[in-house]
């Protein structure tokens, strides 16, 4: 949990001087309102912060040898840090690059496959929350088919609830078409 607490957005916005990217743009301490905020270098900084903030749990429990279930703990509440973390007030992110940097090495299958869809998507409708929306529920059906372990198809199933979730506004925004995609460069 104090890994995921670790909020990657804020400690980048801070150190290049772009404030409380909770306070700007969209409001969420995430890579894409970063990108939006302080540009490329400070969402990939944030970006690769989240993603590996979700790596080093999955890995550490690995190498302890720790069963499914006691993975899908530490994968769980590293994803709880980072949507609520203790550090920053209770207010994180939604979760799409610390739910990919848990599942890569966690089930590297699924973890390729959501990076696909969320890649795919995004580069025929340029809509971030639109791809993480359909990254997160795709992986549902994707799991059943890699895994058999129930520990790790509740742990999935809990993760695109929980990014569903977080993406409330986003859904009301596609649903009455004024949600903002990317331009073309």
């Amino acid at each position: 949990y104090a890994v995921g607490s670790i909020a990657t957005a804020i400690l980048v916005a801070r150190a290049l001087g772009l404030g409380d990217p909770r306070q700007s743009g969209s409001g969420n301490p995430g890579a894409t309102n970063i990108l939006r905020i302080g540009g490329k270098k400070a969402a990939l900084l944030t970006l690769l912060g989240d993603l590996t903030k979700g790596v080093i749990p999955i890995v550490i429990a690995r190498l302890l040898g720790l069963e499914d279930w006691a993975l899908a703990a530490v994968a769980l509440a590293t994803f709880l840090g980072h949507l609520y973390p203790v550090f920053f007030g209770f207010r994180g992110g939604k979760g799409v690059a610390t739910a990919l940097g848990i599942l890569l090495p966690l089930l590297p299958v699924l973890g390729l496959s959501i990076l696909g869809i969320w890649i795919l998507v995004f580069a025929v409708t340029r809509v971030s929350s639109l791809a993480a929306l359909l990254a997160a529920v795709g992986a549902v059906p994707i799991v059943f088919a890699v895994s058999a372990a129930t520990s790790m198809r509740l742990l999935v199933l809990v993760l695109a609830l929980l990014i569903l979730w977080r993406h409330r506004g986003n859904i009301r925004r596609l649903l009455d078409g004024s949600e903002r995609p990317f331009k073309r460069r």
